[in-house]
């Protein structure tokens, strides 16, 4: 995405290399690191005159779909389906060998001869399996061991891109920002099992996003999170999604990680009451209020009814702080904002807004 004001650097290494290659020469005797190093540089040199300017902030691609996970949960190919809990992604050689190393330097090698076996399939339930149930494997010392082991690869995994892409951007002037994924379901249950799978250690007993959000720190990247539009009370029950908790959770890391936070929504959403919802959050004391909202996604629909008026009340109440929004028929003086009618002879008068 390149916009006037914003740009996502996706590449496609982090999303087609396993995690456990990232420092190896894999390709013609260079890294996966190295290569995206390259690209980023590339971005850099090609677009320099309108870093800082023009393009404020760039958003680094950590993995699928430019978010800092493991592709636990894909979609696209039907292999999974909402609200599966995914599956744990270590069964490649490289992440084999990892996990293998880290348990025989604790002195438990039969902990490192593969991942778990009874942590279920794609589209299981927590409760169908023998590790995500509510007092399951999840919760033993070998549970525990593997989780900081996996959810360590993807925070190593960050830490190097970041690292690289701080260097690289650094005196731009623009901003960099890292994505992390909304996954609000089975938020409710005591393992949380489809955020596991994805690489976040966040259970009833443990915070994943503090870690997550101290490295963004480090880097003065800032956070950029998702399903700011959601409510609890609009997810399916059988799902146990708790969209509300995971952002006040996700505010709180990010408040005391003392890094930015940045919001969309994550489904297509043109009513009132989601805008609502992303305006409550950004209004709450519980944590960051937001740096930024970019709002997904702009097609035909945004243009009919009162599609369009809603967006632009939207933005004017984000513009002066999250205050009510509510716009004149006519047109809001002094907020660069235009609303206006279209008259036509036996026509019905048609409301329209335009930014101006």
């Amino acid at each position: 995405m390149i916009s006037s004001t914003r740009t996502n650097l996706v590449g496609e290494i982090p999303s087609t290399f396993p995690l456990g290659c990232d420092s190896l020469p894999l390709l013609s005797g260079r890294t996966p690191i190295q290569v995206y190093s390259d690209y980023m540089r590339s971005f850099r040199n090609r677009f320099k005159d309108y870093l800082g300017e023009v393009i404020t902030e760039i958003q680094v691609g950590l993995g699928p779909c430019g978010e800092l996970r493991y592709p636990a949960y894909p979609e696209s190919n039907g292999t999974w389906k909402f609200p599966g809990i995914g599956e744990f992604q270590c069964y490649d050689k490289y992440m084999r060998a990892s996990l293998e190393a880290s348990a025989e330097a604790i002195g438990k090698a039969d902990w490192g001869r593969g991942g778990p076996h009874d942590s279920g399939q794609y589209n299981q339930y927590p409760e169908e399996t023998r590790f995500f149930q509510r007092d399951g494997t999840w919760n033993t010392e070998y549970g525990q061991f593997f989780l900081e082991w996996y959810s360590g690869k993807l925070l190593e995994h960050g830490d190097k891109i970041l690292a690289a892409a701080e260097g690289i951007y650094r005196g731009t002037g623009a901003k960099l920002s890292g994505k992390v994924a909304g996954i609000h379901w089975h938020y409710r249950t005591r393992s949380h099992a489809a955020e596991l799978t994805s690489g976040y250690y966040n259970t009833r007993h443990h915070d994943g996003y503090l870690p997550i959000a101290q490295m963004f720190s480090k880097y003065g990247v800032v956070f950029n999170f998702t399903c700011m539009e959601m409510r609890d009370g609009e997810q399916p029950e059988h799902a146990n999604c708790s969209p509300e908790g995971l952002v006040r959770q996700v505010k709180m890391a990010t408040r005391t990680a003392r890094t930015g936070l940045a919001g969309e929504n994550a489904l297509e959403r043109y009513d009132a009451g989601a805008y609502s919802q992303v305006m409550a959050t950004n209004r709450s004391e519980s944590g960051n209020r937001l740096t930024a909202f970019t709002y997904l996604r702009m097609n035909k629909r945004l243009f009919e009814g009162n599609n369009w008026l809603h967006l632009v009340e939207f933005v004017k109440s984000m513009s002066e702080g999250g205050r009510d929004g509510k716009l004149s028929e006519y047109n809001s003086c002094g907020t660069g904002l235009y609303i206006g009618f279209i008259k036509d002879k036996g026509v019905q008068k048609t409301r329209e807004a335009a930014l101006v």
